[in-house]
């Protein structure tokens, strides 16, 4: 099997990816929080339990694989085994194809979040995985009721947005940039990062491509560049320190599974909004 372990959510979580889809040996392995068999001690006796492992089963009856996942590492180390952790699962389909959809599952079992499904997309030539925007199906599915029911459900309503992504990403694929504008998209990405903090980057820094079939002046292979480069980190720049003095300093990566989804939304809206931009 062509898996391997990943480091992309850097100490705080555990992942494994793979070009096939991923076992229970694997998923085990690396994320067992997937197949915790009851909830955390702090849930009530209203708390729904089911495995996230089960709806992985129901969903790979459905046709569905997972072919990647990360579980966070808590700092109280009794939340171990039911930590906060998400899949990405598609249909085995997209051979000679640049992308695939995927639906985005993300769950725990100790009451810090209730079962969300996003959709997204993996770019194969450099296996950034992006998650679209707000324009796009989400479902969320608390511990309560016929939760398994109604996540597998949820699957299938985030899939249904898949045309609409397809054709999201072919029309930013349309679509040239100037470096000028190039440049406005790598600003508004950093402050979707950074904030109201420094950069210790310049937007011209998280434009630049990492691989030679990104050098492409397109929306869909500009925002890639900038996704890849403000998610993986390593970027060399420029940071204050508490005393004013300009430091060296290395972006980091995107570790923690909420900030990388909030982060990846956000993205994904920037681009949407150069896309509007461009087209008025």
């Amino acid at each position: 099997m062509h898996y391997k372990l990943a480091t992309r959510f850097g100490r705080n979580a555990h992942q494994i990816s793979g070009r096939e889809p991923l076992d229970n040996e694997a998923l085990y392995r690396h994320v067992p929080s997937i197949f915790a068999r009851e909830a955390h001690d702090s849930r009530s006796e209203r708390y729904v339990y089911v495995p996230t492992i089960d709806i992985v089963e129901g969903l790979r009856r459905e046709g569905w694989s997972p072919f990647f996942a990360v579980q966070s590492v808590p700092r109280d180390g009794s939340r171990h085994g039911h930590a906060k952790h998400m899949l990405r699962l598609r249909r085995d389909d997209g051979i000679g194809k640049p992308e695939a959809a995927e639906v985005i599952i993300v769950n725990s079992h100790d009451g810090t979040s209730a079962y969300q499904m996003f959709a997204g997309m993996l770019r194969f030539v450099c296996t950034n995985s992006m998650i679209a925007g707000e324009r796009f199906e989400e479902v969320r599915v608390p511990h309560k009721g016929n939760i398994e029911l109604d996540i597998i459900e949820g699957v299938f309503t985030v899939a249904e947005d898949f045309p609409r992504l397809i054709d999201a990403s072919e029309s930013m694929k349309a679509i040239h940039l100037s470096p000028d504008e190039q440049r406005l998209l790598g600003e508004v990405s950093l402050v979707a990062r950074y904030g109201d903090d420094e950069s210790p980057v310049r937007p011209e820094q998280i434009i630049e491509p990492r691989r030679r079939e990104d050098v492409d002046r397109s929306l869909w292979t500009t925002f890639n560049v900038i996704q890849e480069n403000v998610v993986r980190g390593g970027l060399q720049g420029r940071k204050r320190n508490a005393e004013g003095r300009i430091r060296r300093a290395q972006t980091r990566a995107i570790n923690g599974i909420d900030q990388n989804v909030t982060l990846n939304r956000a993205l994904w809206t920037l681009a949407e909004g150069m896309q509007r931009l461009k087209a008025a």
